[in-house]
């Protein structure tokens, strides 16, 4: 979440509104914590709060530093953890209300010369290799944490930290070669053990993610297994891949095997964040998944009181699916962006020079999920019933997961997680009647969830009274299998007794 852009008005949001508005939201829907960006002071609105300019300062734009307290207690009195997005990667270029030249020289906290330097992101590099460097950073985290009661981190551009290269224009394959080597930026792969161990350490339950393209091997594990100590990291090649999918593909054409190796491709026993969107996946010249689906017909089609069409349809359908293959199977925890949930139209972009400084896309407006007579509802029901769903099985932290059908042909993706059975139809056309699944499990299934419900805007096709009993067959390598009626753009998750 941004706290600048939680309010549906063309302003900037406050701490306090934010206390009074969202954190409501995130309890209603279920999720357990919260991600705050663009906390850490920065002079240019317009960079999302990633050129940081003052790291020991709240930013002066959202209120006090008591209102950020007054939102972190009432975040935990909710029952919600807060994490900081920290920017330690890089530093604001400013020379006159930020680090940079702060002695004079080019190289008081930062490396001399182009090393020193992000020419993308026309940035200042951190010196990891100096003591005062490493000292001022860590004492940054220690900062957050005991002035305003943080629980986790969130850490920017870590694949940037990590190589010398910065990542730039580099494709990583999973070679273990690409990872250590010259180009392996060993100061900064130290810092970041220090900063894990250090919040581990002191602050028991704190949790640390990582926002890394590059696969490090161990990035995820402890310390003193030789890792670098997060505790999850972002799958952010799983967004790239729905946004490339409903860019480049017919329906009708979707890969579900790439699908699922997708899904499923991380490292053994490091844990993983995944998600379908973020807000990097919504910014200017992109649009979130809900309109690349939906496009225009947001603006008309969105009433209750007008027809569905089949752009609509197929919108709220795969949009739900969508979330819930990647929720299911795509990692240990689950991210969503603010607004998304509901299927938010349109995209970011913060006011500047380039758009007459307009707040126009600066904004999450909440008052289109709040608008009874609006089909948005329908995608915020869902993914509370997700959620809590979630909540009953654990299926993030369950260590069992075995894809058990990618059928390229029907479009069916089948598997157990959780203790549940779980299929997708992606079929755009084609619905099937009495279609195997195999599972481990003999008995009775009921369905816990169906995207088809009416009360999600489906079509209420799938009877959930009805039980399935399986039979003791082998199918899909399961010594037993379970017959289900599945409709075309429809996804079902059995509890099984």
């Amino acid at each position: 979440a941004h706290v600048g852009i939680s309010s549906p008005e063309g302003r900037v949001a406050t701490f306090k509104e934010f206390t009074t508005n969202v954190l409501p939201m995130i309890k209603d829907l279920g999720y357990n914590a919260v991600q705050l960006m663009a906390v850490m002071e920065h002079a240019y609105y317009a960079s999302f709060g990633y050129q940081v300019t003052s790291f020991f300062a709240p930013s002066s734009r959202y209120g006090e530093p008591d209102d950020l307290r007054e939102l972190v207690d009432t975040a935990h009195a909710l029952g919600i953890a807060v994490f900081l997005d920290v920017v330690h990667s890089h530093a604001c270029n400013n020379v006159e209300d930020g680090l940079n030249q702060f002695d004079g020289t080019d190289h008081c906290y930062f490396h001399e010369g182009g090393r020193g330097r992000h020419e993308l992101w026309n940035s200042r590099l951190f010196n990891y290799g100096q003591h005062e460097v490493t000292r001022f950073l860590l004492s940054n985290l220690r900062y957050w944490i005991e002035e305003f009661g943080f629980d986790g981190f969130r850490f920017d551009g870590v694949t940037s930290m990590m190589y010398k290269h910065h990542g730039i224009a580099y494709g990583f394959s999973g070679h273990y070669d690409e990872y250590f080597t010259g180009n392996t930026d060993e100061e900064a792969v130290v810092y970041l053990m220090l900063a894990n161990y250090m919040c581990h350490k002191l602050y028991p339950g704190f949790v640390t993610i990582a926002e890394d393209v590059s696969g490090m091997p161990a990035l995820c594990r402890p310390v003193g297994e030789g890792g670098v100590g997060f505790d999850y990291r972002l799958t952010m090649s799983v967004p790239d891949m729905w946004i490339k999918l409903l860019k480049e593909t017919r329906d009708e054409d979707w890969d579900i095997t790439h699908i699922a190796h997708q899904l499923t491709n991380r490292r053994y026993q490091e844990r993983a964040i995944t998600y379908c969107e973020s807000h990097d996946q919504a910014l200017v010249g992109d649009k979130t998944l809900a309109f690349w689906m939906m496009d225009k017909e947001m603006y008309t089609n969105m009433s209750d009181s007008t027809p569905l069409t089949p752009v609509i349809d197929r919108g709220m359908a795969l949009h739900k699916m969508i979330r819930l293959v990647t929720s299911g199977l795509g990692g240990e925890g689950y991210l969503t962006f603010e607004g998304n949930e509901f299927g938010h139209p349109e995209w970011l972009d913060f006011p500047r020079e380039g758009n007459g400084s307009s707040f126009h896309y600066a904004r999450r407006q909440f008052n289109l999920v709040h608008d009874e007579q609006l089909r948005y509802k329908y995608l915020y029901r869902f993914d509370r019933a997700m959620v809590q769903l979630e909540q009953k099985h654990h299926w993030l932290s369950a260590r069992d997961q075995w894809v058990t059908l990618q059928h390229n042909g029907d479009k069916v993706l089948a598997f157990e997680r959780g203790g549940l059975l779980w299929v997708f139809n992606f079929h755009p056309s084609n619905s099937y009647a009495d279609y195997r699944i195999g599972t481990a499990w003999p008995g009775k299934y009921t369905v816990a969830l169906c995207t088809d419900d009416t009360q999600f805007l489906g079509h209420g096709r799938v009877d959930g009274a009805v039980e399935h009993l399986s039979t003791p067959m082998e199918w899909n390598g399961r010594p037993n299998y379970v017959q289900v009626y599945l409709p075309a753009r429809t996804a079902l998750v059995l509890q099984h007794s």
